[in-house]
């Protein structure tokens, strides 16, 4: 129900396709047919099994889990003005592929490095979008 009201409230508010291409509604109109096609195939498969509540359930692992992952995502947003968009990616995804998943270094850095590049390229050079810089300039 949410994901349609989401798209539905990106129609009422912006334009979906404007002379020159898609509007500020193309976006958010997809990513709620997404959300309500995806929450369909979940309730789908809920309702499928025997025991549809025990999967629902969260345990402790799951609980651990789910806090690494707000902590980060707050120390995220909270430092970035300080660690700048790029090195905040990096560091953002280093502790998540290290910490949560105990990837090695070698994919841990190369994949935080490529991300944190290709946010750099594709938002900062290409669309010209004005990226928190950090004190270290980057």
């Amino acid at each position: 129900m949410f994901a349609l009201a989401f798209g539905a409230a990106a129609l009422k508010q912006y334009a979906f396709w404007g002379p020159t291409g898609p509007g500020p509604a193309f976006l958010p109109f997809w990513l709620g047919v997404v959300m309500a096609l995806l929450a369909t195939l979940l309730l789908v498969g809920a309702l499928r099994t025997q025991d549809a509540g025990a999967g629902w359930l969260p345990n402790r692992e799951g609980l651990r889990r789910l806090a690494i992952v707000v902590g980060a995502t707050v120390a995220f947003v909270a430092l970035l003005n300080v660690t700048g968009m790029v090195l905040g990616t990096v560091l953002f995804l280093v502790v998540l592929m290290r910490w949560l998943d105990r990837c090695g270094w070698l994919l841990t850095l190369a994949v935080a490095l490529a991300t944190a590049a290709f946010i750099d390229l594709v938002f900062a050079r290409w669309l010209r979008v004005p990226l928190p810089l950090g004190l270290l300039g980057f």
